[in-house]
């Protein structure tokens, strides 16, 4: 099944647009896991299973793993998703931003050794730093147009002419040229809901992943006002630390299963 299909049927399975975030910190983790070697995993596992009722999909950061050396706890993690929620789409969020073989080193990363169903990736190399992602017809590929952090208008305003800004100069490109298997989303953050209206208007209904709601302060109701595509949907509105996080107790699990379903609901509300 394709990227979008999955990510259709997801919206409608769960009636929710609700993605969450694995950005395991193991300082963070509730007592019972503590030095335990495959921490990382088990925490991780245990958010999947409380709130995969709730959720259009799962994102981990590759980052997080990468940096505690546990690339294993993330590939048996990407395992066990596909094996226990096969109708979540399982998203890599790894920003890659390369060209030619390393590119294609990257994509294979991604699609082989995680065998995940998108991943994200930096534009601002040009097209050959996305074009060997878009030769795998049957995944998505996430692209980086109007980030949720302040800086991202260092660049992503600049103006390319006529006071048309980067970020959706960016838009037009993904839309109008490098999505021609259908496959591409937009990374948009949910802290420009203006910016998420822009780059709707300019894509129609391509899917847009959009992180900032939860810690980072963003406005559900004007993120889904602004986002939702013509059918009401089209969104992966991303929360991580607000749900992993909602409690390091002994009820750590039943807290991120509340706080995900709290803030499913909050969205639906608000279409």
């Amino acid at each position: 099944m394709k990227f979008t299909e999955k990510l259709e049927h997801a919206w409608t399975h769960a009636d929710s647009m609700l993605m969450v975030g694995l950005d395991p910190d193991p300082q963070r983790f509730p007592a019972e896991l503590k030095g335990k070697p495959d921490a990382i995993y088990e925490f991780c596992k245990g958010v999947i299973d409380a709130t995969a009722p709730y959720v259009c999909g799962i994102k981990p950061q590759i980052a997080y793993f990468a940096a505690q050396r546990a690339e294993d706890q993330l590939e048996a993690l990407c395992d066990y998703l596909r094996t226990a929620y096969p109708h979540l789409p399982l998203v890599l969020d790894a920003k890659r931003g390369d060209i030619g073989s390393t590119a294609e080193q990257y994509a294979a990363e991604a699609f082989e050794r995680y065998r995940a169903d998108a991943v994200t990736v930096n534009p601002y190399m040009g097209f050959d730093s996305v074009e060997p992602y878009l030769a795998w017809e049957e995944k998505g590929v996430i692209i980086l147009c109007r980030t949720s952090n302040k800086g991202g208008s260092d660049l992503q305003f600049l103006d390319v002419g006529n006071g048309e800004p980067l970020y959706l100069h960016v838009a037009s490109l993904v839309a109008n040229r490098w999505n021609k298997n259908g496959q591409c989303a937009l990374v948009v953050g949910a802290t420009f809901p203006n910016e998420i209206a822009k780059v709707r208007e300019r894509v129609g209904d391509m899917p847009l992943l959009i992180p900032g709601i939860g810690a980072q302060g963003g406005d559900i109701g004007g993120t889904v006002a602004a986002g939702k595509n013509s059918a009401g949907l089209g969104m992966m509105i991303n929360s991580s630390r607000a749900i992993l996080y909602a409690s390091n107790g002994d009820d750590w699990r039943e807290a991120a299963a509340k706080a995900a379903l709290d803030t499913r609901n909050a969205i639906n509300a608000a279409k």
